[in-house]
């Protein structure tokens, strides 16, 4: 049940991330150090991305070759993704202290990751588009509107992580 109760409360802040990314920044923030939430947010956007593109791959292969395709991505998505992930928050929160940022690198890191999960349902549309539509000009505007809001949520929830009212050292 609580499991229950903790999903309702995460969808509920994606879609509150939509239009008040600051605010619910705040309130992952002021929930304190808990690396382990960080973690699944960027392993479950990660894998929601991932498996966003499948019907593109399964337009793209043959029923005995999908499984050879799958491969990369997954690699790619759950293995290779997650480091650069570490590494992109950590060059923003640095880029951060240079215009006078005030927050930490576990701030830096939430705000990234937090987007990325924010943003993952629009990646899921952009995979339901390609398996209906196909790669058509619907599917760029769809593909490009959920990188435009993975932006927006990942530089409010940034500038709300440097504003430095929550301080840690990590």
């Amino acid at each position: 049940m609580a499991a229950t109760a903790r999903l309702v409360e995460i969808i509920g802040d994606i879609i509150r991330s939509w239009r008040f990314p600051r605010r619910v920044m705040r309130k992952h923030l002021a929930a304190g150090l808990r690396e382990d939430r960080a973690l699944i947010c960027l392993f479950t956007a990660c894998l929601l991305i991932f498996v966003s593109q499948f019907p593109a791959l399964m337009r793209a292969s043959e029923p005995e070759s999908f499984e050879a395709r799958v491969v990369g991505p997954l690699f790619a998505w759950l293995f290779v993704a997650p480091l650069f992930m570490y590494i992109l928050a950590a060059l923003s929160h640095l880029l951060a202290r240079l215009v006078g940022g005030q927050g930490s690198w576990f701030g830096a890191r939430l705000a990234l990751f937090w987007s990325m999960l924010a943003a993952a349902p629009l990646w899921l549309a952009s995979g339901f588009v390609i398996e209906f539509a196909g790669a058509t000009f619907l599917t760029n505007i769809v593909a490009a509107l959920a990188l435009g809001m993975f932006v927006v949520i990942w530089m409010s929830s940034l500038i709300e992580a440097e504003s430095g009212a929550t301080q840690s050292a990590v």
